[in-house]
């Protein structure tokens, strides 16, 4: 499973650099010179201006990968170069697309009450009894808490605070999630 880690924005000067916005907590890990990211379009991927290279008439073709050359924070926003993406015009060709990396080459967290998005989703939610309630759709990263958003069986969604108080348990290996949630909670 490919993990989104960040979104390239516009070039940042004429040498190639591009400015991306972080999907990961991790960004000097996954930013680190060497390492080789896959490409996914994006809503904008591509709207730039063929680069010279790319000839007349052909237009360009984001790569499959890309590999970062070096990356630095400037102002708040991680500006990365991309190895051959050497000039404004290539890295204008990039912008909108985004970068992900395979879930099978992340390393698990040490903390044992930490998770990545992608070991959540698609776990069975359910009661400390066992009622199932539906299944882990996707992680909203939200400013107070993550909220667990609940699929539920009869396709709506529900929000749920992922603390300690309201999900006590997550059985990766079993392959659910245990909720205990105060009363009104799944009506919302």
């Amino acid at each position: 499973m490919l993990l989104i880690v960040g979104r390239i924005g516009k070039p940042h000067g004429i040498r190639g650099e591009v400015t991306v916005e972080v999907r990961t907590d991790e960004p000097e890990a996954r930013f680190a010179p060497g390492m080789v990211l896959r490409t996914m379009s994006g809503a904008n991927a591509g709207r730039g201006a063929p680069p010279p290279a790319a000839g007349p008439g052909v237009p360009f073709q984001v790569p499959d990968e890309l590999t970062v050359e070096a990356a630095r924070w400037h102002q708040g926003r991680m500006l990365v170069a991309f190895e051959g993406v050497l000039d404004r015009d290539v890295a204008e060709a990039l912008r909108g697309t985004l970068v992900a990396v395979n879930s099978a080459d992340v390393t698990p967290p040490e903390d044992p009450e930490e998770f990545h998005d992608h070991q959540l989703i698609g776990l069975a939610v359910v009661t400390p009894d066992g009622e199932r309630l539906g299944e882990v759709a996707r992680i909203d990263h939200a400013p107070a808490s993550d909220l667990l958003v609940l699929r539920r069986p009869e396709g709506r969604t529900a929000l749920i605070p992922f603390v300690k108080a309201i999900v006590p348990e997550v059985d990766l290996a079993g392959g659910r999630v245990v909720v205990d949630p105060p009363g009104g909670l799944l009506d919302l």
